[in-house]
């Protein structure tokens, strides 16, 4: 079977999140923390680099709890500093952690963070192949940023969309691939 050119088919996880989870809408809010975790953590790497990681971060991030992640102090940070397994960049680890206390205002604000991410994709999937920003991906990142979330880059967001199935986006050569996306959120 033919997949996406950016799959590195010699790695069973890369394969397993093409097949069964990129571009797959997932309504979960904690399913959306999680990513938007580890899209913050990719800034500047491979998303390869940062799924490889994956299982270490859940770990290092009591399995993406987000009650748990908004009350890390100093002692924590020191602990994911020190861990050799994810990506121990001091900026990012303890953006990670405000970015939480924001994610969990936006769900107050709008119910669920679903909510408001759907609040600027109009309830549709979109469709768009060999792109790595777009309007849409540009509102959420300076909305976000105006929040004071750090790492969310309109090209982060757009990845991040990509990865919760917001935007559509496997290769025409791809066995997944679709023309067009009927079906609303």
């Amino acid at each position: 079977m033919k997949r996406c050119k950016w799959c590195n088919l010699n790695n069973k996880l890369y394969v397993d999140y093409h097949d069964n989870e990129w571009c797959v809408p997932n309504h979960d809010d904690s399913y959306l923390f999680e990513m938007l975790i580890l899209e913050s953590f990719q800034a500047g790497l491979s998303w390869e680099t940062v799924l490889n990681k994956r299982e270490y971060f859940k770990e290092a991030y009591d399995n993406f709890d987000i009650e748990k992640i908004i009350y890390y102090g100093e002692d924590k940070i020191k602990e994911l500093l020190e861990n050799k397994n994810i990506i121990r960049n001091k900026l990012k680890i303890k953006s990670s952690i405000s970015n939480a206390k924001i994610f969990k205002d936006v769900q107050k604000e709008y119910g669920s963070f679903y909510n408001y991410l759907k609040s600027f994709t109009g309830e549709k999937i979109i469709y768009e192949i060999g792109q790595t920003s777009n309007k849409i991906s540009q509102n959420i990142s300076k909305d976000l940023r105006k929040r004071s979330m750090k790492f969310v880059g309109p090209t982060i967001i757009y990845s991040y969309l990509q990865g919760t199935g917001f935007i559509y986006s496997h290769e025409k050569d791809c066995f997944l691939y679709k023309k067009s996306i009927e079906k609303n959120l």
